[in-house]
């Protein structure tokens, strides 16, 4: 059973920086995508940035250039590095999995997480004006 589970989150000023981690269980070769999504107030389920089986990644338009989403050798890790960060950056952020995963990562990216199939629980971060 694949089990994620993040931590790094918390509350900073605009323009500051945080780095979230995500552990993964049961997945090395396991052909699997990885992805962070996010989920604000009142808004719906979106991708922030998500890398497929074949190790490409693709980032929401509005995190372009500022978060930067990399993967321990193993893929036992996932983190997402999150610089110049924006009062609109505010959400609970979840990372997902989906195994035998054969979509490409702007796919899944668009799709808001409806093609991952594990979650982990979320953690918050918060961004002060």
């Amino acid at each position: 059973q694949v089990q994620l589970m993040e931590s790094g989150g918390g509350s900073v000023q605009a323009g500051g920086s945080l780095a979230l981690s995500c552990a993964v269980s049961d997945i090395t070769n396991r052909r699997a995508c990885m992805g962070w999504f996010r989920q604000a107030p009142g808004k719906e389920r979106e991708g922030v940035a998500v890398t497929d089986s074949d190790g490409r990644t693709s980032y929401a338009d509005s995190v372009e250039g500022r978060f930067t989403l990399s993967t321990d050798n193993t893929k036992n890790t996932l983190f997402l590095q999150m610089n110049s960060l924006k009062p609109e950056d505010t959400a609970m952020y979840y990372c997902a999995a989906r195994l035998l995963c054969g979509y490409g990562s702007s796919r899944l990216l668009s799709q808001g997480g409806r093609l991952m199939d594990y979650w982990g629980k979320g953690t918050l971060v918060t961004i002060s004006s």
